[in-house]
This record gives structure tokens, sequence and C-alpha cells, in this order.
């Protein structure tokens, strides 16, 4: 909540029904900061305040709202004269990202009413992939005439322009062919007898519908772009992808790639808005995947049972040398899972990368090995007085952890890669996958290592 507005005495001023001294407060608010004020009322509390609301506003604010379920709340609390209206100030895109996450009762309610011009274009939005720019775009901009003057381009901006997403830049069309670019303030710089096709931009960057989401948002960022021309196969135009648009499709990716690096099955909902069962659901099927997958480790351990009766203390590093080659693998898939998704590399890149993590783990793992021999003769076999942990152990554990920090830095950068080259999502391919799968290698190295160097 702003800090020029208390969220108490907002809803002191609800419990005490003071709706007009209510209403002039909520005008002077941004809408962001009135929907998170909704998200505090209860069902009934939030029909009456959204009432309160002037209609441009409340479609606003209606946008701004947390999840889809205070969406559908309201929908409900709302006739079909007031949900009308909202529809009506809604943009395009919104209305339908809105339709997207709701059951199939209320898409029915909101469709009927919407005008039949309005219901057929939302019905072709519908249609693209969910993943596509076309599901993303909105129908609503300014199109310009290329034969057609400055001044009479201005006329049509101020007769159409209140019900576009965006007047700052308009695209230029024969035949809905898309042929170029202009903004406003090329056009307030021109004189008025200048045709639109003398002064447009025809380099114009655009993409096809069916182009996946994430791949045009990343767009935005890389050509400094406020709006994206969608076109068809045929170069029509067809829609625009604005910049907000652009940066809930990055939120989105990102915050389900954070998830599934946790190893967590991706979910729409806020984190407090999730119930127990289904936060359950999201988690348990990775959490059995890589138990099961653990059994490996155990599998290891057992086949070397007799190295570890020989020297008890080799049970000691175990620990640490898994738990520094998980945090080994997950530093570069984090670094290769962050490079594919700004596109810094790709799979055909992979040696390149390889060798770059190689050179870094040999350094990583000297360092460490190094530091742990002093810290084994040291504090273990002087300070803990260990005399088990000799020279000779010592060089086990060392040369088993710089080599677990190699095998952990190939395979936390490979992972992703390949992962991505066939089809699967590379943050799948991170920390507690990669750990599952390091801690397998370290046992094993660890125990070949022993074998041969203290001749068991």
């Amino acid at each position: 909540m702003h800090e020029n507005y208390d969220l108490d005495q907002l809803l002191e001023l609800v419990a005490q029904r003071k709706f007009r001294a209510l209403k002039q407060v909520l005008a002077e608010m941004n809408e962001v900061d009135i929907a998170e004020f909704l998200d505090e009322l209860e069902a009934e509390q939030q029909a009456v305040v959204f009432r309160l609301l002037p209609k441009d506003m409340a479609a606003e604010v209606f946008t701004y709202l947390e999840d889809s379920e205070d969406q559908e709340k309201l929908i409900g609390a709302l006739s079909d004269k007031e949900l009308r209206e909202v529809l009506d100030e809604l943009y395009l895109d919104d209305t339908v990202d809105i339709i997207e996450d709701m059951p199939a009762n209320v898409v029915s309610r909101i469709l009927r009413n919407t005008d039949a011009s309005t219901r057929s274009q939302i019905n072709q939005l519908l249609n693209y992939p969910k993943d596509s720019a076309g599901s993303i775009m909105t129908t609503e901009f300014v199109f310009l005439h290329p034969d057609a003057t400055v001044e009479e381009s201005f006329a049509r901006i101020r007769k159409v322009g209140l019900d576009k997403e965006t007047v700052y830049t308009c695209y230029v069309t024969r035949n809905r062919v898309l042929l170029g670019v202009v903004t406003v303030r090329r056009l307030l710089l021109a004189s008025y007898e200048t045709r639109i096709g003398d002064i447009m931009e025809t380099n114009v960057i655009s993409v096809k519908t069916h182009e996946d989401k994430e791949d045009v948002a990343q767009m935005f960022s890389k050509y400094d772009l406020s709006a994206l021309p969608v076109v068809d196969g045929e170069d029509r135009l067809v829609g625009i992808i604005t910049f907000d648009d652009a940066m809930d499709v990055i939120e989105e990716e990102t915050t389900e790639d954070f998830e599934k690096m946790a190893a967590i099955l991706p979910s729409d909902k806020p984190y407090l808005k999730t119930g127990v069962f289904e936060t359950w659901r999201s988690r348990l099927p990775w959490l059995l995947m890589l138990m099961l997958s653990a059994t490996f480790s155990g599998m290891i351990i057992t086949h070397f049972e007799s190295v570890l009766a020989s020297y008890v203390v080799l049970t000691s590093f175990i620990t640490m040398l898994s738990g520094t080659g998980g945090n080994s693998g997950s530093q570069s898939s984090v670094a290769v899972i962050r490079a594919l998704s700004l596109g810094e590399v790709e799979f055909s890149d992979m040696l390149l990368v390889i060798w770059k993590e190689l050179r870094v783990a040999v350094l990583c793992g000297v360092c460490l090995a190094s530091a742990n021999f002093v810290k084994m003769m040291v504090v273990d076999r002087w300070l803990m007085n260990k005399p088990e942990v000799t020279p000779l152990v010592a060089l086990v554990v060392c040369l088993t952890l710089m080599l677990t920090v190699v095998c952990a830095k190939i395979v936390g950068c490979t992972l992703p890669m390949v992962a991505e080259k066939i089809g699967i999502d590379p943050a799948v391919m991170a920390a507690p996958f990669i750990t599952t799968v390091v801690d397998a290698l370290s046992l094993l190295i660890y125990f070949v290592i022993a074998s041969q160097i203290l001749g068991l």
C-alpha cells in the first residue's frame, strides 16, 4: 500500500460505511494501491468498494487484482450492466487474459456481455496457442495509410486513439499489409502536408503470430521497444504486443523457472492463496523422483562397504564432498540456464561452454583441495587428535574433491543445454536434479580413488 494511504484507515472507513469519504480517497489513489486494498476485503465488501470507482478506473483496478479468484468473485457480485461497463473499458488483450483463467460459466457470462464484434475478436485471440505471440497481442492499435498527410493522420488519431492501447507508435498499412511504422514524435516534427509514406520507418521489427511469447518478450529489451507488431504468414498486421504485456510474460517465465529450479511444479496462484494440498501435490512428484534417483548413492556405498570398513574415517568426509559437488554443479547450471534464457548461448556453443567451465573447475578444484589438505592436517589430525587422518587419507579426499568439482561443473553446464535441445525446459536440470547426479558421481570417484591409493 502506498505510504500516503494507511490500510487500517481505509478498512475503518469501510467498517463504518463512510462511503462518501472513501470515494474521495479512492479517487486520489493509484489503481495498483486500490487493487491491493480490495484484496484485503471480503467478497461483499469488494463489490461495494468497487462500485465507488469511476468506470475507467474500475476497469484498470480490475486488471491489477492479485489473482483470478478475486476477479471471479467480483464478477459474480456485479450485475450484468456493471460487468458490461467494466468490459467496455478493458483493453481486448486484458479481457482475453481474464477469460483464460476463468471457469466456463464465468466465461459464458463475460462473452454474453460483450458486443458481437468484440466477441469475435476475443474468440480469434483465444484460438492462438497459449505460448504464442498471438495469445498476448492486442488488436487495439492505430494504423495509418501511407498516402495520408500528417494533418489527416492526426485527425484519425484523435478520432480512434481514445480506445487504443497505445497511440505513441502508429503502424502504416495498405490492404492490412504492414509497410512501416511512424511515431507521434515524428508526426509532430513534420509539416501538415507531408505524406506518411515519406516519413515512416520501413525497417520494422515484427513477429509472427505463432512465435514463442518468451522469445518475443526478450526482443523488447534487445531492441529497446515499447510495442511490437504481430503479422500473419502473409505479412498482414493482425495485432501488437505492448511493453507491459512483455514484462508480464518475463515475470511469469521467471517465476516458473525458479519453481522448476527448486523442484516444484509451477503454479499461477500467489503463495498464501495456494492451499496446503495443492502445494503438497506440486512438490511431491519431484521429491519422489529425486528420492528414488538418490538410491544410486546408496547402491554405491553398499558396493564399497569393504573400503569403509577398513577406513571408517572416510565416512566423515562424504557429506563435505557431496555438498561441495552439488554446490559446484548448481553454480554452473544457474549460469548456463540464465545464458540460455537470454539467448547468450545455444546448443552449438556446448564445447565452448564446457571448455570454459573445465578451466574454472580446475582452478576452483585446486584451491579447494589445497585448503582442505591444510585443514585436514591441522584441524582434523592435530587439533582434533585424529591420527587415522593420515596424509594418504587426506590425499584421497583432496583428489576426490578436485575431480568432483570438475565433474560437477561439466554436468551442471551440459545437462541444461541437452535439456533445451531435446525440448525440455532447462530449468528442470537445476539444483535438485544436478545435486542428485553429482552425489552419486562424487561417491563413485571417492571410493575408486580410495581403493587405488589405499590398496583396498
